[in-house]
């Protein structure tokens, strides 16, 4: 996380150690000033008798066992690659009773605590666990507060670890440090419950406490420090990140996929430069910033930018030399798995579930790649890549560089298929909805060409493109914008970064307008349920609502 407390973060100045820079991360809620120095409009002491009664909660507590269970061993070897599953030989291990996490668990007839005694030295010491679990309900008022529609989150300083269930659910993510999942010694955890309080709302709290530090336990016990409830007014959105950008209409056409006067929101900013936008299975948007070779999470349920994954493209020596070390595209396949264009390593990857990478490619005729740019997946699973040498530090230029044209490839059944030389700089990629056809940006501005074109081609079974043809020429328009990300919606119309902002065709190659962003818009990525549109561009990133709908693979 990048130290935005749990919560918000719109003014947190947070140092980003990338190897060679430092920003500050700014997400879209107004109120984080007042949420980031502690400034509630009501605090309910969940320690205290007076507190507790006004959310109508008690505490239950049990005791944790750690028993010897059996369990599988990791599986054998297959094909030189290790198994990540327990598959293997019956082993002995060890595990917690009870799991009392969910939210119907019955805890009736665990001990009462009286809520001033929450100090009390719980557990067996050492290697040691317990569990605290409470109800609350949401009072109408508190004092003259009115909590109908207020922000409300639960903090609890527990000696020395917490997690911590929400009405039966532990929200964890890659890369998480704090909020439901153990954050540090002795630190606080907040958690949002609701933006949107609304009074007679019943909330179950389960936390899980943990003696440590685990490699150093210590002669001591599990014990709560703080445990509050703290209630913030929702105020309005800042009102400088809504209402920005501006639609462009060349055809009334445009009108079907955005109802006149929707506008663009902005929902962070302080990044270097955003690409390669994905929306990850379990609801929140992964981004890429290749300037500071990390890969970052935007969670829509509370504002959130965190930090999912570091040194996403590149950790060699040479990594100074480099403009944009880090990742590029980002796709989840049908499984899940996050899969990565890394400039500096000059491959595609696949993150495992497990947490390994599996390389999906990286040589194409005994020759390293350029740097992978954007990526699309087909629903049979193959991949589909483009690869100019963008991502190496001297682009075409670069000492580096091992093939001589820039390919378009696909990943075909694992082996590595060239499937185009056609493009001196092929950017973005995507299908049509019928997979039919893969569209192609091409971007390439140098001495001898001046080619900022949308390539379609006609697909195979087996991958091979044929047919190809220019379905969108903008060598017309001003400025060197680059061509860069494509998305398709479920209709076949065409979005792609381009000069001014998002441009708009329809499936007939017919330019209907355009999505005008603040900044040079680099790539999309549909989210939310599918009407949702969130835009990478430079130091941002933005959403814009649509009619137009894209259909997720979950969904078909």
């Amino acid at each position: 996380m990048i130290g935005l407390f749990g919560l918000w973060g719109l003014v947190r100045k947070s140092c980003i150690i990338t190897g060679f820079l430092c920003h500050s991360i700014l997400t879209h809620a107004q109120e984080s000033v007042e949420l980031a120095i502690g400034a509630a409009n009501a605090v309910v002491d969940l320690k205290t008798r007076q507190g507790l009664e006004l959310v109508r909660g008690e505490w239950r507590y049990s005791n944790v066992e750690i028993a010897e269970k059996d369990f599988k061993a990791p599986g054998p070897t297959i094909n030189d690659k290790a198994s990540l599953y327990p598959t293997g030989k019956t082993i002995k291990t060890h595990d917690i009773f009870p799991k009392a996490g969910a939210k119907d668990f019955d805890d009736s007839a665990w001990e009462k605590l009286n809520p001033e005694s929450l100090e009390e030295r719980r557990g067996s010491g050492l290697l040691s666990f317990n569990w605290y679990r409470t109800r609350v309900t949401i009072p109408e008022k508190l004092g003259n507060f009115s909590t109908a529609g207020a922000t409300v989150v639960f903090e609890i300083v527990l000696d020395d670890y917490a997690e911590i269930f929400v009405d039966g659910k532990l929200n964890k993510s890659y890369g998480q440090a704090g909020g439901t999942v153990a954050k540090g010694w002795n630190a606080r955890n907040r958690v949002v419950l609701t933006n949107d309080a609304k009074p007679g709302q019943v909330i179950q709290l389960a936390v899980l406490g943990i003696n440590g530090p685990i490699a150093d336990l210590p002669e001591n016990y599990i014990w709560v420090r703080s445990a509050t409830l703290d209630f913030y007014k929702t105020f309005p959105k800042n009102k400088e990140w809504q209402n920005v950008g501006e639609i462009v209409r060349i055809d009334p056409a445009l009108d079907e996929i955005i109802t006149p006067g929707t506008s663009l929101e902005k929902l962070a900013t302080g990044f270097q430069f955003t690409e390669g936008p994905a929306w990850h299975p379990e609801g929140f948007l992964v981004f890429s910033d290749p300037n500071t070779n990390v890969i970052y999470a935007y969670k829509p349920e509370n504002g959130n930018v965190d930090i999912y994954r570091t040194k996403s493209g590149y950790a060699g020596i040479d990594i100074g030399e480099y403009h944009q070390p880090g990742s590029n595209g980002l796709a989840f396949d049908k499984e899940g798995r996050l899969t990565v264009c890394q400039h500096g390593e000059r491959r595609v990857i696949r993150i495992e579930k497990k947490g390994p990478i599996t390389v999906l490619a990286d040589k194409f005729d005994g020759k390293r790649l350029n740097s992978p740019n954007d990526l699309a997946y087909r629903s049979d699973g193959s991949l589909f890549f483009t690869d100019p040498p963008y991502g190496l530090p001297e682009a075409f230029k670069d000492r580096r560089k091992e093939t001589q044209f820039s390919g378009v490839y696909g990943v075909i059944n694992g082996q590595v298929k060239l499937l185009t030389t056609d493009l001196r700089g092929p950017n973005g990629i995507a299908f049509s909805p019928d997979e039919k056809y893969l569209y192609v940006s091409n971007w390439d501005v140098t001495d001898i060409h001046n080619t900022k074109v949308i390539m379609r081609y006609e697909v195979a079974a087996d991958g091979s493109l044929s047919n190809g043809l220019v379905f969108f020429d903008m060598n017309k328009t001003d400025g060197e914008d680059a061509l860069d990300g494509l998305k398709v919606d479920s209709h076949g119309n065409v979005f792609c970064s381009g000069p001014d902002g998002i441009w708009i065709i329809s499936k007939e190659g017919k330019y209907l307008g355009r999505i005008r962003t603040p900044e040079h818009a680099a790539n999309m990525a549909w989210g939310e349920d599918g009407h949702s549109l969130f835009i990478t561009a430079s130091t941002s990133i933005y959403k814009i609502r649509l009619n137009s709908k894209y259909i997720f693979a979950s969904q078909k």
